[in-house]
């Protein structure tokens, strides 16, 4: 080797060059030394975890009465609009009501007819009992005979049975009247209780025909309390309980925080596309009427709540072989090293750390742009020669 540097001075320092050439380009293409590996972490922080059974519901008025029309006829009257506020007994609709007055009419025409055939035949009844009183009189000086004694006295017992059965029928026509009399009250139909009309289901102009069913006019709701009524699927239903808290945003602002405290689950599920889902009721106070009725609410049923406790992502805690809840944190050797924690509830994002770490303790997550890292190293730097 010796011999044949000397013999070719110049190609062995060309040789070495090139050698020298090749490992600076080596190590600036990262061959000269693996990349460190990089860590997803987290840290311990401290705040409130609320475990949570999601739905969505839908506010709907918690008291509220259907107004219907009791008689037929066309409406000819309207008093309120949808919107309006109407106190209890306030007059809300009118419908013709011609017909009715001729039915009471007629039947107070037929009430005065019988009473004055009652008139007469107590009339009738007073002159058969003074003719009944002479012919016991006669009878008693044998100046009559029996058969007009006995006519006096049949005479007087008819006409004292027909007087019952004109009283009878005044007060079967007194009844009917008072009938005739209530359907055409109801011609007028007024507010059944206060509140806020919601809905108008017939407009003026429109016959009803309350022979068949009752037409709907309008319905009245109190929309100072809102009912949500929610669908919960069979999975989450036995998280439920009554009285528990809950609270919910509208989707036109969910910045507003509404709360409340579950009333009931209705045990009669719905199916719906072959998953069983169950309604959740709860009533929610609305003085300022914000909350309207069709609104569509996200609730969250508040199943566990814990307030400034420690917490983690809930990837960062696993549990062992053991069953036991544990953690990786950096080692003093830049190995992950494994570390035993108590948990306590989680809400699918953070964990409730109770025992083992400190507010502000960092934990691993897993490897962390190793690709990147990797791929570092087969992209050429600019600048220079190499």
């Amino acid at each position: 080797m010796s011999r044949w540097i000397r013999r070719y001075p110049k190609t062995a320092l060309l040789f070495v060059i090139l050698i020298v050439c090749l490992l600076l380009a080596g190590w600036r293409w990262g061959f000269a030394s693996a990349p460190a590996i990089q860590w997803k972490t987290a840290t311990v922080e401290r705040g409130d975890v609320e475990e949570l059974v999601t739905a969505l519901g839908t506010l709907e008025p918690g008291d509220y009465v259907d107004v219907g029309a009791q008689v037929s006829g066309q409406l000819t009257r309207l008093h309120v609009d949808v919107g309006d506020s109407v106190e209890q007994g306030q007059l809300l609709a009118e419908i013709d009501a011609s017909v009715q007055q001729t039915q009471v009419d007629a039947g107070l025409a037929e009430l005065e007819a019988l009473r004055a055939q009652l008139e007469q035949r107590e009339a009738e009844l007073n002159l058969a009992e003074l003719q009944y009183q002479r012919q016991q009189r006669l009878r008693a000086a044998n100046a009559t005979s029996d058969d007009a004694f006995q006519s006096a006295r049949s005479t007087r017992v008819i006409t004292r049975a027909q007087i019952k059965v004109l009283k009878a029928q005044i007060r079967q026509k007194q009844a009917s009247v008072e009938g005739d009399q209530a359907n055409l009250g109801y011609a007028k139909i007024y507010a059944p209780r206060s509140g806020t009309v919601v809905s108008l289901e017939a407009r003026e102009g429109q016959t009803l025909n309350a022979n068949q069913t009752t037409p709907t006019l309008m319905r009245i709701a109190d929309l100072s309390t809102m009912t949500v009524s929610t669908q919960v699927s069979e999975a989450d239903v036995d998280r439920l309980a009554a009285g528990m808290p809950v609270y919910f945003n509208t989707l036109g602002n969910g910045q507003v925080r509404y709360d409340s405290s579950l009333r009931q689950v209705l045990p009669t599920p719905e199916v719906v596309n072959n998953v069983v889902l169950y309604a959740a009721e709860f009533d929610i106070a609305n003085p300022q009427g914000k909350l309207m009725s069709g609104m569509t609410a996200q609730v969250f049923f508040v199943v566990n709540s814990e307030k400034d406790v420690l917490n983690l992502p809930v990837a960062a805690v696993k549990r062992n072989d053991r069953g036991q809840w544990q953690v990786q944190v950096p080692g003093g050797d830049g190995q992950p090293q494994n570390k035993t924690v108590r948990a306590g509830i989680n809400n699918r994002v953070r964990t409730v750390i109770l025992e083992g770490l400190t507010e502000g303790d960092t934990v691993l997550l897993g490897q962390a742009a190793q690709q990147a890292a990797g791929a570092s190293k087969d992209r050429p730097r600019r600048g220079g020669l190499f």
